[in-house]
């Protein structure tokens, strides 16, 4: 949920006013890279928002964006805050370059959320070689077989979700699923991560975790611009703004310094548990401290002040992603019920006795519905980058640029602002079929897919990202959904009300909202 946080945390009018003068002369447009010139794409409606009004905050997400692919094809230039120039890319050799290449960093937007509310030591903040040495380290927790032993965590915690719905389903009224997953998500990776109950985090925790994933899930005009400022600021001014006494950077501030206190209570627990004989190796934490692990592995081996570091970004990346996408799951159910019943019929088949993870991944209907939800609801739907020096950036079959010749690569600047486009991707007809804007899990098993080169660790789809960056705990987040939705579907039908009034907005993330703009998802419980 990185991304768009520096986009939706509120700043005071006095900072507005503080940051003024600098705020005219960083806003002025930056050098136009020539080559971009001929770049086809939609004419920009303002010199202050360009389009990213309409790309952000359109009445339903995608209504431009889709439209634009649809028109200048998989790469066009669309205009940022302020002239800025913004490549739009969808086109699958150009994002397996992007993601794979050095030449691209995080944008100013990204980096700036990052800055505020993780550690410097966390995985997704440093570079280079201390970044490949920490994901070698943090992958011993998320191996295929260290997934496996989470399984009854999660069937725990669904169950807890089963027992709420219980309770939902006898009021017969429309009930928000969002109060219920949240908290459920932040339950599972708590366990999974550290060996804590939610309970254990302490209210103020998640308390203040949850007023962020609030934040993370609103954007306004107000906030995009400020946000465009923001990232022309000189760093120490935007390390400065950290310290204001504003709510919103409290918050912050409160839920950075948690995450650390957490993260060394856990530590220092399980260093004297290991010394006791007790085995350590249930959780995450646990596989990084094991003794056996530190001697085979030094190389890989996280100091304790590097492990710290990492408790934010383990707690945020695995609670709201998830959140989302199990909702977003529920909403299409309730909309195609025919479906809900298949599914139902073949968790009921599937899942006698005790449960394996060959269970879960043996259910073709589950696993397409998982992946179809994915598809069309990606939790980083735009991902903001920059080149860090000059490049080149190849293209799979081209485009025509405005004078009608082909381009087959497009050269940038060092500096250039890219968006790589995860949701406008994953709906490429070339790719998924004719009928990619629909919601139809079925694609996944009649052979509709164009396998192609493959991009993204799961089913083609760039949901985790790809490259030496793709989300580490991608095997954690399907094994997650896999238990998490057996038991739901199994157990309980979804339906909305006669009026499917929902839309989907862009945040930081993808999310349901309901007419008045509220993040909700109401929905009919009710017991199988």
């Amino acid at each position: 949920m990185i991304t768009g946080l520096s986009a939706s945390y509120r700043i005071d009018y006095a900072v507005i006013f503080a940051v003024a003068g600098l705020a005219i002369h960083y806003s002025l447009p930056r050098r136009r890279n020539p080559s971009l010139r001929d770049v086809p794409g939609p004419p920009s409606p303002s010199w202050t928002f360009g389009n990213m009004l309409q790309l952000l905050l359109p009445l339903h997400y995608g209504d431009y964006e889709f439209a634009w692919q649809k028109k200048f094809g998989p790469v066009y230039l669309i205009k940022g805050c302020f002239g800025e120039d913004r490549l739009m890319i969808s086109d699958l050799q150009a994002l397996q370059y992007i993601f794979n290449s050095p030449h691209f960093g995080r944008g100013p937007a990204p980096e700036n959320a990052m800055n505020l509310l993780l550690d410097k030591n966390a995985v997704v903040a440093v570079k280079g070689e201390t970044h490949k040495r920490f994901r070698a380290a943090l992958n011993i927790g998320f191996t295929p077989s260290a997934v496996r032993n989470y399984q009854p965590i999660f069937e725990r915690v669904a169950e807890k979700i089963a027992e709420q719905l219980d309770k939902c389903s006898e009021t017969q009224a429309l009930t928000d699923i969002f109060p219920i997953m949240s908290p459920a998500t932040l339950s599972a990776i708590s366990e999974a991560a550290l060996g804590l109950s939610s309970r254990d985090l302490g209210e103020t925790f998640v308390a203040n975790n949850e007023h962020i994933i609030w934040l993370s899930s609103h954007q306004s005009s107000t906030q995009i611009v400020l946000a465009a400022i923001a990232s022309r600021l000189p760093r120490i001014v935007r390390e400065a703004a950290m310290h204001l006494p504003t709510a919103t950077f409290k918050v912050l501030r409160t839920v950075k310094s948690l995450a650390h206190q957490i993260g060394r209570r856990v530590i220092a627990e399980k260093l004297a548990a290991a010394q006791q004989g007790v085995n350590i190796r249930t959780d995450v934490f646990g596989m990084l401290l094991d003794p056996e692990q530190s001697d085979l592995k030094k190389k890989n081996v996280l100091t304790e002040d590097e492990l710290v570091a990492q408790t934010g970004i383990l707690m945020i990346a695995g609670q709201d992603t998830v959140t989302n996408t199990l909702v977003f799951g529920c909403l299409e159910l309730a909309r195609h019920p025919e479906f809900q019943h298949q599914l139902r019929a073949e968790i009921h088949s599937s899942l006698r006795g005790p449960y394996s993870a060959s269970a879960y991944e043996s259910m073709p209907l589950l696993n397409a519905f998982i992946k179809e939800t994915l598809r069309f609801y990606p939790p980083e739907a735009i991902q903001e980058l920059v080149t860090v020096k000059d490049t080149v950036i190849p293209l799979t079959d081209g485009i025509k640029n405005a004078k009608g010749e082909l381009m087959n690569h497009i050269p940038v600047q060092k500096g250039q602002v890219v968006l790589a486009a995860i949701a406008s991707y994953q709906r490429l007809q070339s790719r998924w079929g004719e009928d990619a804007h629909q919601f139809r899990p079925s694609r996944w098993v009649d052979g509709t897919i164009v396998q192609g080169q493959a991009v993204g660790p799961y089913a083609n789809l760039l949901s985790f990202l790809g490259g030496p960056r793709v989300c580490l705990g991608w095997r954690f987040a399907i094994l997650e959904m896999q238990v998490f939705f057996s038991k739901l579907v199994g157990e309980f039908s979804f339906a909305l009300s006669e009026e499917d009034c929902l839309r989907t907005r862009y945040g930081n993330m993808l999310v349901p909202i309901t007419p008045s703009g509220e993040k909700a998802a109401p929905l009919y419980i009710t017991r199988i």
